[in-house]
């Protein structure tokens, strides 16, 4: 079995644009939509979460999206750093997992 790896993120967005930010919540804010604001993260969100088990492992995304093991990684470590992916060590291999409730709030802040 492998080690799954985690970020520390800022707590839940909670509908961001209801009400005045504070420079916080605007950097958290910020940040968020920065990490998906990259084609090639939005396709790698979108194989792991059309993936089963809503996962995937390095070396099959490497492939779909056509682009070397380093960058890919590279964009896994900024959506894993937003707190939108886990990381698994299996072996050799790190395998990727969405994090439902951070994508949520992707999805709160325009609602």
């Amino acid at each position: 079995m492998g080690t799954s790896v985690g970020h520390p993120v800022d707590p839940p967005l909670d509908h961001p644009l209801d009400h005045p930010l504070d420079r916080a919540q605007a950097e958290n804010t910020a940040a968020l939509l920065k990490a998906v604001a990259d084609p090639v993260r939005l396709q790698l969100l979108s194989l792991i979460r059309a993936a089963e088990g809503n996962e995937a492992c390095v070396c099959d995304l490497t492939s779909a999206v056509g682009l070397s093991q380093p960058t890919v990684s590279h964009h896994l470590k900024v959506l894993s750093d937003a707190g939108l992916l886990t990381r698994e060590r299996r072996g050799t291999w790190a395998w990727f997992h969405l994090v439902p409730s951070r994508l949520d709030d992707v999805a709160a802040i325009f609602r």
